[in-house]
């Protein structure tokens, strides 16, 4: 004890401040001398030994002070900012110089420590573990007392008591939600295995107000993720940065600068500053701190963007890493401060995001086998949920503030104010698409109505059609889920529908497609569709994307049963099973007749009124490292770039249960994202099926047509409905997103800040003799019908129609414009091929969509 006493009693701690704002100061330079000093940390705090009767505090723009200290002390220091005129008048002459890598010491020490990152290498060894511990804050930022009086929060006077000041900004934020975690990275090396187990979770605040999965905590996670600069890219913002380390990039990518040797912990370091090159790129801007001895290892660094970044919505960033050197000699990441403030316009509240994430218990040790055996790259812990306070207490080095411990109570307080429920319930059906059926949040909605935007729309067949949607969900039965809809065309006059049952093996939190799925579902369809719907990602009853660029005329009722079983595995490996029956009534110009010689279709010929199909699909999806978000209408990934591998097969039966025809269908997918660094990135699907058998054309290959002006990924956009019929194919989806690369380096247009995108859709097709209705020999074969198409006024029929030359694939081109006031994409898909009798207006066109990107 006495000797405890007497270190403790030799150390000087304290904190510094800004004298006029009272802001804390991190990065203080406090010394005794050049051997004996540290920095203030993120929240301005230092702690020095004591080796000397003075100690000095230095910090760019403000003044130098030199205090008197006692053994023990606690001293609190408040620096003065610099006036202008204390440095006096200084007169600079000469050139602007060029920046050059050559010869550039503080180049030359990047390589050497870009080279000897790999020392730091933690997989080097055969296994390694590490906890974790994560807190993530989202708060509105910058709220002043006038807005709390005047604004919109006037009518929660209780939100006073939840504000509190930022240590880091010094503004006033209002903590809305708090997430934290403490897991437990894991690391085989043979066979390797890289896995986190989750020990503790929870999410207070705005999520409690949504029922759709934890959705805000995931994109916020998805975009505010760890960054490790040993890495060559830094993924942030769902946009890989380029690490200022980077052994591929970093030394052509940034420009470095050597600003002095400070002592930073009581080691001795090189001050280096880097930019990018050019500052309208994705990257980084900051400090790095090298140990100035032969190791070159990074002992902190302090990272933000560029002020003229193209990043959008990010006001601010800082990002404050301290490392620590590991008995075996690695450098490894113990404390990493995140600090994002937001702007999405002028007029709207301003937001926060506080990230801080330390890492704890370096263990080389070997790990158990059985460790190892879950499903997935991650295990949340049976208990994680339930985790109590002194389990938090324990992982947190800093305590939750007032506010953030206080976030059941404002989700409480705001509950109970008089109005709150139905302006929620309002602005949750605009923002989940779906109107919920209670307006109490505790109780939760046991039926859902939507989605909203199919109450209208309108095709050739139905006119104006209006559809009643609905849904039920966990909150009335975890396993049973039903769903449905009915819907009304003014033009027809015909009622149609569709019914869902599922049953999820799962317990599900609100809908049955949560991750992972295990559900068995019976569905029946009535209803009426162009055959080109079948391709869309989204609702065909989508009120946007019923505004078609081509008269779409060819269209069917249909009658279909289905029953599927659908798997899915943590690994993200999903089996689905399906049987289907379906009665196709071929109406408006589509019809079906059978060859029969005559060599044209005719209007007294032997049409077929309908068409039943009976088959069974397998599919296979595999989706490596995909993340989910559950919505009330769909599931999808908040990120692309895992790759996604599918493949399937279908099997019909003829004279089962009234199926006419025979037939296998195989079909493969697989698609893949490449970062090309600060030149944007390419996505790539490449897709190829087969019909092996003699089928009339509704079961032969159609293109996956976009007959809307609204943009649809994957889909060729100025092909018609049906156009090419093809026994095989095979098709390729590229385009490559620049990211402003070259816009940014146009004058005036880079002040726009839009970014370029370019693309190339090619199909390639073949119709083998055996399913080719216009070849000789095929003309009185009955099991073939004629091509679709239209009677003329004359009497004639011009086919829609027609078989593709297997040496001359289909393409369109396509040139982007995206972030047009950070929401517009904008395309235009120029047809190469294929343009014989086409009107110049039909080998363009112009196709739009909302997409909204940092």
């Amino acid at each position: 004890m006495f000797l405890v006493l007497t270190a403790v009693a030799q150390t000087i701690n304290g904190t510094v401040t800004d004298a006029q704002t009272g802001e804390k100061l991190p990065f203080v330079n406090v010394y005794f001398d050049k051997n004996h000093g540290t920095q203030t940390n993120f929240n301005g705090h230092y702690s020095v030994a004591r080796n000397g009767s003075k100690l000095t505090f230095s910090m760019v723009g403000y003044k130098t002070r030199v205090l008197k200290v006692k053994a023990g002390e606690t001293l609190d220091v408040k620096l003065e900012a610099r006036e202008d005129g204390v440095l006096g008048e200084a007169t600079v002459t000469g050139t602007k110089q060029r920046y050059n890598r050559k010869n550039n010491p503080a180049v030359e020490l990047m390589r050497k420590v870009i080279a000897a990152k790999k020392q730091s290498d933690l997989k080097r060894h055969p296994f390694y573990s590490i906890d974790k511990y994560s807190k993530t804050i989202f708060a509105f930022n910058d709220v002043t007392d006038k807005v709390l009086q005047e604004g919109k929060f006037k009518k929660f006077p209780f939100l006073k008591d939840h504000v509190e000041t930022n240590n880091e900004t010094g503004k006033l934020i209002l903590p809305i939600n708090v997430d934290e975690t403490v897991s437990q990275e894991i690391f085989r090396q043979s066979p390797r295995s890289d896995k986190t187990i989750i020990k503790g979770k929870r999410s207070t605040g705005l999520n409690d107000l949504f029922y759709t999965g934890d959705i805000f905590t995931t994109v916020i996670q998805d975009c505010f993720t760890d960054v490790n600069i040993y890495e060559d890219d830094v993924r942030l913002l769902q946009y890989p940065f380029t690490s200022p380390i980077s052994s591929k990039t970093a030394i052509s990518f940034y420009r470095y600068f050597l600003v002095d040797t400070v002592m930073v912990d009581s080691i001795k370091t090189i001050h280096i500053n880097f930019t990018p090159n050019n500052p309208q790129d994705f990257g980084f801007s900051g400090s790095l701190f090298i140990a100035a001895d032969s190791s070159y290892r990074v002992v902190k660094c302090d990272l933000g963007i560029p002020g003229r970044s193209d990043v959008n919505y990010v006001e601010n960033m800082r990002i404050i890493q301290q490392f620590q050197q590991l008995p075996t000699g690695e450098q490894v990441l113990v404390r990493d401060d995140m600090l994002v403030e937001l702007k999405v316009v002028n007029f709207f509240q301003k937001f926060m995001v506080k990230r801080l994430t330390e890492y704890s218990n370096f263990s080389f040790e070997p790990i158990p086998e059985k460790t190892f055996k879950f499903r997935g790259d991650t295990q949340l812990a049976a208990d994680a949920l339930m985790k109590d306070d002194a389990f938090w207490d324990k992982y947190r080095s800093d305590p939750l503030t007032e506010s953030e411990g206080k976030m059941e109570q404002l989700v409480t307080q705001l509950s109970q104010v008089k109005g709150f429920k139905p302006v929620l319930w309002v602005a949750k059906a605009f923002i989940e698409n779906f109107v919920e059926t209670t307006t109490d949040p505790k109780k939760g909605s046991k039926v859902d109505i939507g989605p909203i935007n199919t109450i209208f729309s309108q095709n050739f067949v139905n006119g104006f059609r209006l559809r009643g949607s609905a849904q039920t969900t966990a909150f009335l039965n975890k396993h049973l889920f039903l769903k449905g809809y009915a819907a009304y065309g003014f033009k027809d006059r015909r009622v149609m529908g569709s019914g869902e049952i599922t049953y999820s093996f799962l317990p599900k939190a609100y809908l049955p497609r949560e991750f992972p799925v295990s559900n068995l579902s019976l569905n029946y369809t009535n209803d009426v569709m162009s055959p080109s719907d079948k391709f869309l990602p989204t609702d065909k009853d989508n009120v946007f994307t019923s505004l078609k660029w081509t008269k779409v005329n060819h269209m069917m009722y249909f009658s279909r049963w289905t029953l599927a079983f659908d798997r899915e595995w943590e690994n993200n490996l999903r089996f689905k099973a399906q049987l289907r029956h379906e009665v196709d009534e071929p109406t408006a110009a589509l019809f079906y007749q059978p060859l029969n010689g005559a060599g044209a279709p005719s209007l007294a010929g032997d049409w077929q009124k309908k068409l039943t199909t009976v088959d069974a699909t397998l599919s296979l999806t595999y989706s490596p490292g995909a993340k989910w978000i559950n919505t009330k209408q769909r599931r999808y990934s908040p990120s692309l770039d895992f790759p996604v591998f599918s493949i399937s097969h279908t099997m019909g039966f003829k004279n089962l249960l009234g199926g006419d025809y025979a037939y296998n269908f195989t079909e493969a997918s697989v698609y893949k994202r490449f970062w090309l660094h600060s030149w944007g990135k390419i996505d790539t699907r490449l897709s190829a099926g087969i019909q092996w058998n003699k089928v009339p054309y509704p079961l032969l290959i159609m293109p996956a047509a976009n007959l809307s002006y609204i943009l649809q990924d994957n889909m060729f956009s100025l092909i018609d409905n049906m156009e090419f019929l093809n026994d095989r194919y095979a098709s390729l989806f590229a385009s490559w997103d620049l990211n402003g690369k070259l816009f940014n380096r146009i004058p005036l247009l880079k002040n726009l800040k839009w970014r370029e995108s370019f693309g190339c859709n090619v199909l390639w097709g073949d119709l083998t003799d055996k399913n080719n209705p216009l070849l000789a020999k095929n003309a009185a074969d009955a099991r073939l019908f004629y091509f679709p198409g239209e009677f003329q006024a004359d009497g004639s029929f011009r086919y829609l129609s027609r078989a593709m030359d297997k040496k001359k694939p289909y393409v369109e081109l396509v040139a982007g414009i995206h972030n047009i006031f950070k929401i517009f994409h904008i395309e235009y898909v120029r047809r190469v091929t294929y343009t014989e009798h086409l009107p110049a207006k039909r080998k363009w066109g112009i196709r739009g969509m909302f997409r909204v990107t940092f």
